[in-house]
């Protein structure tokens, strides 16, 4: 069972693994467990993919993973968490998207932190924007009980700052 969890969400290009790669450099002790990882191994072995070969196109799969991702929770609202939930250590999880991950993941004593960025920023940073309106991208538009937020509509030093901040109120 884990034993710290800090998770992030934010909708696409709004610099999630950014922000937790800034986080984890700095906090050795913790790892990197994301959600859409174990989806884009499986969606890979289901069409003969690499997970390179996926992380290497993302636009082009983004649809078939949503797919995946919405097939799994359909099965059990769990079945994308439960691989995560039980790694031993401290994890960071970088792309909770919907409501049942973040209330499972606040109940199991999670910090939530929530990325936000303009939509033209976004799209300047990956490219079309693919699946807008799906739940995997506004289902925790109305959440308001983050631990933290951060604006990610500067410059990289600006969200280096940004994350060092919270790294100093939770350590």
């Amino acid at each position: 069972m884990v034993d710290k969890i800090i998770i992030f969400s934010g909708k696409q290009y709004s610099g999630k693994d950014t922000a937790a790669k800034i986080m984890l450099d700095r906090m050795p002790d913790y790892r990197r467990c994301a959600i859409g990882d174990i989806i884009k191994i499986t969606y890979g072995a289901q069409n003969g993919l690499t997970y390179e070969e996926i992380e290497a196109n993302k636009p082009k799969y983004r649809a078939g993973l949503i797919e995946l991702g919405n097939w799994g929770r359909a099965q059990d609202p769990d079945y994308w968490l439960n691989k995560i939930l039980e790694q031993d250590g401290n994890i960071i999880v970088t792309d909770v998207r919907v409501p049942h991950e973040y209330e499972i993941f606040k109940n199991a004593g999670a910090i939530t932190i929530r990325i936000n960025a303009d939509r033209d920023l976004r799209e300047e940073r990956g490219g079309k924007l693919v699946g807008e309106n799906d739940v995997t991208e506004v289902g925790l538009d109305d959440i308001k009980n983050w631990d933290f937020v951060i604006d990610n509509n500067s410059d990289y030093p600006t969200l280096v700052s940004n994350v060092e901040k919270i790294i100093s109120k939770i350590c």
